[in-house]
């Protein structure tokens, strides 16, 4: 077994989330990748690779995989197939092959739900069965109320999308919740195709603070700053949290916050995953846009194609 894990080349927050929530039980150095080539200490057998792309065509990811090999480092691939696929084929490399049609980020379950297994099966944590089937009934019920049939006025994730309307938003979060503050910004940009930036705590009450007083005009009435927030916060960065926004709020700045729903971390991470995806849904509705459509990146994708 490895005894070192370095980390794995993606693009989704989904990996980001499960080492958030592994890290607490993990005995070993976990680390994300978002990059081509991989960190200086990722060489040899010990070191375990996860090389994670929706597609199996993400370069990064690619560039990632072959760096991996040329360290000799133990790698595992998770994907649908494409070209990642492939190569760790001809290399007799293990490949976790999924079959989804969608869009890489409707697809988070899969690759959070596979790295989560492939360390549950390497003992390197405790088995998440429980807390995984406790994690599944909490999204359900929490979908009761929030999805498109259900009016406004008792779907919380419509009235958020509403007081998002116009405004450049930023979404907060501390610790274990710090990647799905990642995971809402990533899905206001591609569902509602709208500006939004994310913040953890407590990084950002040693500068963010700062930045509070200018351009006045803007940060006064086009924007809004939601906290995530979950019973399994640190009690320090809970009261960061109502500091903060209280800070915020006294210099005029439209603010909220969201808890998390569920008993285990894993469900108050995923149940707080699930409100945002609607959030964002519901705010590409109120930008009558379409949610599927990511024309941006795929027009990016080729250029980048054009000029290798």
């Amino acid at each position: 077994m490895p005894s070192s894990c370095a980390g794995w080349a993606a693009r989704l927050s989904a990996r980001a989330s499960w080492s958030a929530y592994g890290a607490s039980s993990l005995s070993l150095p976990v680390s994300v990748h978002r990059d081509y080539g991989l960190p200086g200490f990722a060489k040899g057998k010990d070191v375990l690779v996860v090389c994670s792309s929706h597609s199996g065509n993400t370069e990064e990811t690619l560039d990632s995989f072959e760096t991996a090999v040329k360290n000799d480092c133990t790698v595992v691939v998770i994907s649908t197939g494409g070209e990642l696929s492939k190569r760790a084929g001809e290399r007799k490399l293990p490949v976790w092959q999924f079959s989804h049609k969608g869009q890489a980020r409707s697809a988070a379950g899969f690759t959070f739900g596979l790295t989560l297994a492939l360390f549950a099966r390497l003992g390197l944590i405790p088995d998440p069965s429980n807390d995984v089937a406790e994690a599944v009934a909490a999204m359900k019920k929490s979908q009761e109320h929030l999805r498109a049939d259900v009016p406004a006025a008792n779907n919380p994730a419509k009235r958020y999308a509403g007081q998002l309307m116009g405004r450049w938003v930023t979404v907060m979060a501390s610790g274990m919740l710090a990647p799905v503050a990642r995971r809402w910004k990533t899905q206001i940009n591609t569902i509602a195709k709208s500006a939004a930036n994310f913040e953890f705590l407590p990084e950002a009450d040693h500068n963010t603070l700062a930045g509070l007083a200018n351009p006045y005009a803007l940060l006064n009435s086009q924007t809004m700053t939601l906290f995530l927030r979950a019973p399994s916060d640190h009690p320090r960065n809970r009261l960061r949290s109502d500091l903060t926004r209280t800070t915020l709020m006294l210099e005029g700045l439209n603010t909220d916050f969201v808890d998390a729903r569920g008993e285990s971390a894993l469900a108050q991470m995923w149940t707080l995953i699930l409100f945002g995806d609607y959030m964002a849904y519901y705010l590409a509705m109120g930008y009558a846009i379409d949610p599927a459509s990511v024309e941006a990146l795929e027009r990016f994708k080729e250029e980048m194609a054009r000029n290798k």
